[in-house]
Protein backbone atom coordinates (compact mmCIF):
# COMPACT_ATOMS: atom_id res chain seq x y z
CA UNK A 1 0.00 0.00 0.00
CA UNK A 2 1.49 3.35 -1.04
CA UNK A 3 1.82 5.99 1.64
CA UNK A 4 0.56 9.45 0.83
CA UNK A 5 3.09 12.31 1.18
CA UNK A 6 3.33 13.96 4.58
CA UNK A 7 2.49 17.48 3.37
CA UNK A 8 -0.35 16.73 0.98
CA UNK A 9 1.81 16.32 -2.11
CA UNK A 10 3.43 19.75 -2.16
CA UNK A 11 7.08 18.75 -1.96
CA UNK A 12 9.27 19.71 0.97
CA UNK A 13 7.01 21.49 3.46
CA UNK A 14 4.78 22.69 0.62
CA UNK A 15 7.19 25.49 -0.23
CA UNK A 16 7.12 24.56 -3.91
CA UNK A 17 3.38 25.19 -4.00
CA UNK A 18 3.69 28.99 -4.12
CA UNK A 19 1.15 30.29 -6.57
CA UNK A 20 -0.35 33.62 -7.51
CA UNK A 21 -4.10 33.92 -7.47
CA UNK A 22 -6.00 37.13 -8.00
CA UNK A 23 -8.10 38.33 -5.08
CA UNK A 24 -11.86 38.82 -5.13
CA UNK A 25 -11.79 41.98 -7.24
CA UNK A 26 -9.72 43.89 -4.64
CA UNK A 27 -6.38 43.43 -6.47
CA UNK A 28 -4.92 41.22 -3.74
CA UNK A 29 -2.32 38.56 -4.52
CA UNK A 30 -2.07 35.56 -2.21
CA UNK A 31 0.84 33.14 -1.94
CA UNK A 32 0.76 29.77 -0.24
CA UNK A 33 3.90 29.63 1.91
CA UNK A 34 3.55 26.16 3.38
CA UNK A 35 1.05 23.39 3.91
CA UNK A 36 1.47 20.69 6.51
CA UNK A 37 -0.48 17.52 7.32
CA UNK A 38 -1.25 17.27 11.02
CA UNK A 39 -2.78 14.36 12.94
CA UNK A 40 -5.09 14.23 15.95
CA UNK A 41 -5.06 10.93 17.81
CA UNK A 42 -8.58 9.80 18.73
CA UNK A 43 -10.06 6.55 20.06
CA UNK A 44 -10.43 4.92 16.64
CA UNK A 45 -6.97 5.93 15.38
CA UNK A 46 -5.72 9.15 13.80
CA UNK A 47 -7.71 11.97 12.28
CA UNK A 48 -5.76 13.92 9.66
CA UNK A 49 -6.12 17.60 8.82
CA UNK A 50 -4.13 20.19 6.87
CA UNK A 51 -2.57 23.40 8.20
CA UNK A 52 -1.84 26.19 5.67
CA UNK A 53 0.18 29.41 5.94
CA UNK A 54 -0.75 32.11 3.40
CA UNK A 55 0.60 35.62 2.72
CA UNK A 56 -1.67 38.22 1.07
CA UNK A 57 -0.71 41.63 -0.36
CA UNK A 58 -1.67 44.30 -2.89
CA UNK A 59 1.93 44.84 -4.17
CA UNK A 60 1.57 48.52 -3.21
CA UNK A 61 2.71 48.48 0.41
CA UNK A 62 0.01 46.43 2.18
CA UNK A 63 0.59 42.85 3.34
CA UNK A 64 -0.83 40.32 5.80
CA UNK A 65 -0.40 36.68 6.80
CA UNK A 66 -2.75 34.05 8.14
CA UNK A 67 -2.83 30.39 9.19
CA UNK A 68 -5.78 28.05 8.70
CA UNK A 69 -6.50 24.42 9.51
CA UNK A 70 -9.18 22.13 8.02
CA UNK A 71 -9.86 18.54 6.95
CA UNK A 72 -9.32 19.47 3.27
CA UNK A 73 -6.51 21.52 1.69
CA UNK A 74 -8.70 24.08 -0.20
CA UNK A 75 -10.69 24.86 2.96
CA UNK A 76 -7.47 25.34 5.00
CA UNK A 77 -6.13 27.73 2.34
CA UNK A 78 -9.44 29.67 2.30
CA UNK A 79 -9.40 30.08 6.09
CA UNK A 80 -5.75 31.22 6.07
CA UNK A 81 -6.47 33.73 3.27
CA UNK A 82 -9.42 35.21 5.19
CA UNK A 83 -7.27 35.64 8.31
CA UNK A 84 -4.48 37.23 6.25
CA UNK A 85 -6.89 39.78 4.72
CA UNK A 86 -8.17 40.75 8.18
CA UNK A 87 -4.69 41.40 9.59
CA UNK A 88 -3.02 43.48 6.86
CA UNK A 89 -0.41 46.13 7.71
CA UNK A 90 0.92 49.08 5.68
CA UNK A 91 4.69 49.31 5.16
CA UNK A 92 6.38 52.59 4.05
CA UNK A 93 8.58 52.04 0.98
CA UNK A 94 11.36 54.16 -0.49
CA UNK A 95 10.66 55.03 -4.13
CA UNK A 96 8.07 52.23 -4.11
CA UNK A 97 10.79 49.57 -4.47
CA UNK A 98 12.80 49.11 -1.23
CA UNK A 99 12.89 49.82 2.52
CA UNK A 100 13.91 53.21 3.95
CA UNK A 101 16.43 51.68 6.37
CA UNK A 102 17.88 48.39 7.62
CA UNK A 103 15.81 46.66 10.29
CA UNK A 104 15.90 43.52 12.44
CA UNK A 105 12.87 41.51 13.55
CA UNK A 106 12.36 38.73 16.08
CA UNK A 107 9.56 36.35 16.88
CA UNK A 108 10.23 33.39 19.16
CA UNK A 109 13.33 31.65 17.78
CA UNK A 110 12.93 33.43 14.44
CA UNK A 111 15.44 36.24 13.82
CA UNK A 112 15.65 38.10 10.50
CA UNK A 113 17.63 41.07 9.14
CA UNK A 114 16.19 43.16 6.29
CA UNK A 115 18.40 45.61 4.39
CA UNK A 116 17.47 48.25 1.85
CA UNK A 117 19.15 47.73 -1.52
CA UNK A 118 20.12 49.67 -4.64
CA UNK A 119 17.93 49.58 -7.75
CA UNK A 120 18.36 46.37 -9.75
CA UNK A 121 19.36 44.22 -6.77
CA UNK A 122 16.12 42.22 -6.78
CA UNK A 123 14.72 40.19 -3.91
CA UNK A 124 17.54 38.32 -2.20
CA UNK A 125 15.65 36.28 0.37
CA UNK A 126 14.73 32.68 1.02
CA UNK A 127 11.41 30.81 0.92
CA UNK A 128 8.87 32.32 3.31
CA UNK A 129 10.44 35.81 3.34
CA UNK A 130 10.43 35.97 -0.47
CA UNK A 131 6.66 35.36 -0.49
CA UNK A 132 6.18 38.30 1.90
CA UNK A 133 8.28 40.70 -0.22
CA UNK A 134 6.66 39.65 -3.51
CA UNK A 135 3.14 40.22 -2.20
CA UNK A 136 4.22 43.48 -0.51
CA UNK A 137 5.58 44.86 -3.79
CA UNK A 138 9.21 45.41 -2.74
CA UNK A 139 11.52 45.01 -5.71
CA UNK A 140 14.95 45.43 -4.11
CA UNK A 141 15.82 44.01 -0.70
CA UNK A 142 18.46 41.83 0.93
CA UNK A 143 17.18 39.60 3.75
CA UNK A 144 18.80 36.99 5.94
CA UNK A 145 17.28 34.59 8.45
CA UNK A 146 19.59 34.12 11.43
CA UNK A 147 17.36 32.00 13.64
CA UNK A 148 14.62 29.40 13.25
CA UNK A 149 13.92 27.97 9.78
CA UNK A 150 10.31 27.23 10.70
CA UNK A 151 8.18 29.04 8.07
CA UNK A 152 5.71 30.35 10.69
CA UNK A 153 8.48 31.89 12.81
CA UNK A 154 10.25 33.33 9.75
CA UNK A 155 7.08 35.02 8.47
CA UNK A 156 6.18 36.39 11.91
CA UNK A 157 9.74 37.69 12.45
CA UNK A 158 9.62 39.35 8.99
CA UNK A 159 6.33 41.05 9.92
CA UNK A 160 7.84 42.17 13.25
CA UNK A 161 10.67 43.80 11.28
CA UNK A 162 8.33 45.41 8.73
CA UNK A 163 6.22 46.91 11.53
CA UNK A 164 9.36 48.65 12.85
CA UNK A 165 10.01 50.34 9.48
CA UNK A 166 9.44 54.10 9.48
CA UNK A 167 9.46 56.70 6.74
CA UNK A 168 11.56 59.89 7.08
CA UNK A 169 8.33 61.92 7.06
CA UNK A 170 6.86 60.06 10.07
CA UNK A 171 10.14 60.32 12.03
CA UNK A 172 10.42 64.06 11.25
CA UNK A 173 6.82 64.60 12.35
CA UNK A 174 7.38 62.69 15.60
CA UNK A 175 10.52 64.72 16.38
CA UNK A 176 9.02 68.05 15.31
CA UNK A 177 11.59 68.63 12.55
CA UNK A 178 11.65 68.92 8.77
CA UNK A 179 12.60 65.97 6.54
CA UNK A 180 15.54 68.02 5.18
CA UNK A 181 16.93 68.41 8.72
CA UNK A 182 16.96 64.63 9.19
CA UNK A 183 18.33 63.57 5.80
CA UNK A 184 20.62 66.47 5.03
CA UNK A 185 20.35 68.72 1.99
CA UNK A 186 21.66 66.20 -0.60
CA UNK A 187 19.40 63.26 0.27
CA UNK A 188 16.03 65.01 0.01
CA UNK A 189 14.19 63.83 -3.14
CA UNK A 190 13.63 66.59 -5.71
CA UNK A 191 16.32 68.78 -4.11
CA UNK A 192 18.66 68.44 -7.13
CA UNK A 193 16.02 69.90 -9.44
CA UNK A 194 15.47 72.82 -7.06
CA UNK A 195 19.21 73.53 -6.82
CA UNK A 196 19.75 73.49 -10.61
Amino acid sequence: MAREPRDGGGGRGGRDRDRDRGGDGDDLIDKLVTINRVAKVVKGGRRFAFAALVVVGDQKGRVGYGAGKAREVPEAIRKATERAKRGMIRVPMKEGRTLHHDVQGRYGAGDVVLRSAAAGTGIIAGGPMRAVFETLGIGDVVAKSLGSRNPHNMVKATFAALQRCASPRSVAQRRGKKVADLLGKRDVPGQEAADA
